[in-house]
């Protein structure tokens, strides 16, 4: 299986899929197989998130990881989704935009590359709503 195709297999890094319990209606991302609440009486189905949620709380990034050293200063929060489910992501926006409680929704944005000759690949960040 090549770069490209396994990154293809993993839907919830481009549709934003997690799963949801029916019997307690939790939400999780990424996906589950068990509900942590109900256990074994939980049962887990495939859920597609609206993709917005608000900011929990958030740092800016000045000095970044390898390969993200030409996006600093950039924003890292956990965003909590309208479900409930919580999640780290960047954030594309203005530093001195940036709150805790601001809206922001989902898109779909170019994440890295693999290195310099490589495979771009792509996921969610999240924008102001």
């Amino acid at each position: 299986m090549g770069i490209a195709r396994f990154w293809r297999e993993i839907p919830s890094r481009y549709n934003l899929i997690g799963t949801r319990c029916t019997v307690c209606d939790s939400y999780f991302y990424p996906p589950r197989n068990v509900c942590p609440n109900c256990r074994r009486s939980g049962h887990i189905e495939p859920y597609t998130f609206n993709g917005e949620g608000k900011v929990l709380t958030y740092t800016i990034i000045h000095t970044a990881a390898r390969g993200f050293e030409r996006q600093a200063p950039y924003a890292l929060a956990v965003v909590e989704l309208d479900e409930g489910a919580r999640l780290t992501a960047q954030v594309v926006c203005p530093q001195e935009e940036m709150h805790i409680g601001m809206k922001v929704r989902a898109a779909f944005r170019r994440l890295g590359e693999e290195n310099d000759k490589g495979m771009i690949y792509y996921g969610t960040k999240f924008v102001p709503a």
